[in-house]
């Protein structure tokens, strides 16, 4: 079916050759000379795309347009003119036009705009596939080779790059043969991480990279200077949904760099975040400050002196500075801490640890709903960008670029779907999280898994002496023997953290400048 164009014009005989091009081309083109009747046609009929001459007598281009949009609009408008004045344009940009043309026009600028605003998506939809096309060959070739740290961070990016580039409305096949090279991805990940993991950790490795103990003093003591700096660390904030923000962040600063690092084992708050603040990894915290370490299975809060460890670090590291910590996980909270940015001015450093999406990684398994509104990674990047425009986490970002202030945005761990189950045998102190496993006696099939044997070579905690860690791989998940139906049906396609994956342990780390 062709589409259908409605031109408005008080010289549309003028333009006879205009329509007839366009007709030959297989478009319906209706006329008329007036923008009364294109109100009256509008509203009697349906049209793909309308052009509308800003300079008509009666009812004139600019009240055409507001009657066109108070009634259906959704309809794209090209605003045609012969004035180059920047207040009409100014007006017609302010109505919601879809384009904007300068009279006089010539046959393929109108055929180049219909295509912008009725084709288009499927245009570049045609070209982002075929541009994934070759993408996807040179990223198979280049997962053969034995690549290194940076390489590991390049390929991450790019598997994450077409992801947001097919996500935005391909016909789904690309998306599954991206969902299978990302698989791959992270079995050669997997692979990567278990044989050098411990060399990294014992200063053992060729190359080794920025990780949650060494993240601090590599990112953030650089950036100690001058104007304040604020440090915000969204918990559980993959790269996807950083890239997915950065627009909505962009509108007040500039992106000056970005970088990735990698999260210690096990990914998770209690042993990344805190190792990030404290500039140790967890076992070493364990040994220095054990008022201030809880194993798995200890009573309370685990994250409960993020202000101490990060006060003991700056103190070593030699920067005495004045600093402030914040930690957000209610609305109001986050409402308060917006009306407070000018207070923090007064520090160097600013430190606000913001827990929404780690909330909302766990809600999706607890929660029907919320496992029915983010059913795969595309929805969860989508709801995080939906949060972050109605948080008050925007809000104080805004305060801050208004305050001129310099801000640097990370985060301790990622998260992945899992939809792999491993059954694992462990006595009733073995830690519960579904990606990894500390506790003695554990059983388990050896090619599945990623075991530390002896936790003090990955500078880990133990209870006890014959305690182990043992980790997830890819999409797997930890499912004990009894009730193993019941609890494989339940976590399966779940967001879980804790693991090996590139989503989980590559992260964002990214400085910005107020504009």
């Amino acid at each position: 079916m062709s589409s259908r164009i409605l031109w408005a014009d008080d010289e549309i005989e003028l333009l006879k050759p205009h329509v007839l091009f366009l007709q030959e081309k297989g478009y319906d083109v209706t006329t008329v000379n007036s923008g009364s009747d294109a109100v009256d046609l509008v509203h009697d009929e349906n049209f793909d795309i309308i052009f509308l001459d800003e300079n008509m007598p009666g009812m004139s281009g600019l009240e055409t347009l507001a009657e066109i949009k108070s009634r259906k609009p959704s309809i794209p408008v090209v605003m045609i003119t012969k004035s180059e004045e920047e207040s009409i344009m100014e007006d017609a940009i302010g109505s919601k036009i879809s384009d904007y043309l300068i009279k006089p026009v010539n046959p393929n600028q109108i055929l180049l705009s219909i295509k912008k605003n009725l084709d288009n998506k499927k245009l570049i939809n045609e070209k982002t596939t075929s541009n994934y096309q070759m993408a996807f060959r040179n990223i198979g070739m280049t997962l053969g080779d034995r690549l290194s740290v940076e390489e590991w961070k390049e390929i991450y990016k790019k598997l994450v790059f077409w992801e947001l580039e097919l996500g935005s409305g391909s016909d789904g096949v690309m998306e599954e043969i991206l969902t299978m090279q990302k698989t791959e991805a992270n079995r050669s990940f997997g692979k990567f991480v278990t044989d050098n993991y411990l060399d990294w950790l014992n200063d053992d490795a060729e190359e080794t990279p920025v990780m949650s103990h060494t993240a601090f003093k590599e990112f953030v003591i650089p950036e100690i200077q001058g104007d304040p700096l604020f440090v915000i660390l969204i918990d559980n904030l993959r790269y996807d949904q950083w890239k997915t923000i950065e627009p909505a962040i962009s509108e007040y600063f500039h992106v000056e760099s970005e970088d990735i690092y990698f999260s210690i084992l096990p990914t998770a708050t209690q042993y990344s975040r805190n190792s990030f603040f404290a500039g140790l990894m967890p076992g070493d915290i364990q040994k220095v400050y054990p008022n201030l370490w809880k194993n798995d299975e200890d009573e309370g809060g685990k994250n409960l002196h993020e202000e101490e460890l990060l006060g003991h670090q700056l103190k070593r590291l030699g920067k005495n500075v004045r600093f402030s910590y914040n930690k957000v996980t209610k609305h109001e909270y986050g409402r308060k801490l917006a009306d407070n940015v000018s207070n923090l001015m007064n520090n160097q450093l600013n430190v606000i640890v913001y827990n929404f999406v780690d909330m909302l990684s766990h809600a999706r398994t607890d929660m029907e709903v919320i496992r029915e509104l983010v059913e795969d990674d595309s929805a969860y990047r989508s709801l995080t960008m939906s949060w972050f425009e109605h948080s008050p986490l925007r809000d104080i970002m805004r305060a801050i670029a208004e305050k001129g202030g310099r801000m640097l945005i990370t985060t301790d761990h990622g998260t992945i779907q899992v939809n792999d189950d491993v059954k694992v045998i462990g006595d009733r102190n073995t830690s519960s999280n579904l990606r990894y496993k500390h506790g003695r006696n554990l059983n388990y099939d050896s090619k599945d898994v990623f075991a530390v044997v002896r936790p003090e070579e990955a500078h880990l905690p133990k209870s006890n002496m014959s305690s182990s860690y043992i980790f997830a791989k890819e999409r797997q998940y930890f499912v004990y023997p009894n009730n193993y139906n019941h609890f494989q049906r339940f976590y399966r396609d779940t967001l879980q953290h804790g693991g090996i994956s590139l989503e989980e342990m590559l992260i964002p780390v990214v400085t910005l400048k107020a504009k």
